[in-house]
């Protein structure tokens, strides 16, 4: 395995990423999205450790900064506006690694979703890994502080026992809780208006990246995460989604983990999980012809690379 660093182009831009290199890469590649504001490297070298650990698997795998995060140029930008990058990525992956002819898109809170919305673009992406994938609302966030959050603390005996004992700040405690549950009953009084659940334009476009790849995402949660509860939450109220988070090989839970897995034992174990998944995604794509999807109305998809 050697880790090779290279710089490409985005409109104009250069990106900076480092590429773990198999000394025999199979067909199928990786790329990991960083979520913002991050760099290549992640939380605690988090990626570092999994690039390694995929291309001693076998996988080559690009980790990279896009415009406006760590050392590539341009101002900074949000998840939303990252499709470019990713497009420039891959065609950098590919040209460096030319034994492949597919790639899954790895990605942590926002970076599973801007992988997500990126899928129907590009018939080369063959999957996605979506770890505690953001779909974040005001009321979202007020719905998984009251059901998470405070109803947690209502039912621990440590809590009561602190509140007893004056540690607690009742009133800012009571502040907090009224203002999650005003923010609460603002989203539904929309909803009604609207007469259906309003879905923010980044949620949209994460659904059309769900329903193209279908049975090729590796959805991973955070037992210990508010954002992971909110995803949790948001499938079981939105039909399309609710496979996303059923048991089965497309599906895991580690229980205690934070939000970045920032343990030894909760990073090895996701290490683990992707390289299970991947190979199984391997072995499929052997008997198994890839579906070749059809062009979203309006938007023009990336060809494969000769």
């Amino acid at each position: 395995m050697s880790e090779l660093p290279l710089v490409f182009h985005c409109e104009g831009s250069p990106l900076v990423g480092v590429l773990s290199r198999p000394d025999r890469p199979v067909r199928l590649g990786v790329l990991i999205v960083v979520g913002g504001p991050q760099y290549r490297a992640g939380s605690h070298r988090q990626f570092v450790s999994l690039a390694r650990a995929l291309a001693a698997g076998g996988f080559a795998c690009l980790r990279f900064d896009y415009r406006g995060m760590g050392d590539s140029a341009a101002p900074q930008r949000r998840f939303e506006s990252v499709d470019a990058d990713l497009k420039a990525a891959i065609d950098a992956l590919f040209e460096a690694v030319p034994e492949l002819d597919g790639v899954v898109l790895w990605g942590l809170c926002d970076g599973a979703s801007a992988a997500l919305m990126y899928a129907p673009l590009d018939v080369r992406v063959e999957g996605v890994v979506a770890l505690n994938p953001w779909v974040r609302t005001e009321a979202s966030l007020a719905a998984a502080r009251i059901d998470h959050y405070y109803k947690g603390k209502l039912l621990s005996v440590q809590f009561w026992r602190r509140l007893f004992g004056g540690e607690v700040r009742v009133g800012h405690a009571l502040a907090g809780l009224a203002g999650a549950l005003k923010q609460r009953l603002k989203g539904k009084a929309r909803n009604a208006a609207r007469g259906s659940a309003p879905a923010r334009t980044f949620i949209e476009r994460m659904g059309e990246g769900w329903q193209r790849l279908r049975g090729r995402v590796l959805v991973g949660l955070s037992g210990n995460d508010l954002t992971a509860r909110e995803f949790a939450d948001f499938c079981h109220a939105h039909p399309m989604w609710r496979e996303a988070v059923e048991p089965g090989p497309n599906f895991f839970e580690l229980a205690d983990a934070d939000h970045t897995f920032s343990s030894r034992d909760w990073k090895h174990a996701i290490e683990q999980r992707t390289l299970d998944w991947l190979r199984a995604r391997l072995a499929s794509s052997v008997t198994q012809p890839c579906d070749e999807p059809h062009a979203a109305q309006g938007v023009v998809q990336f060809q494969r690379s000769a």
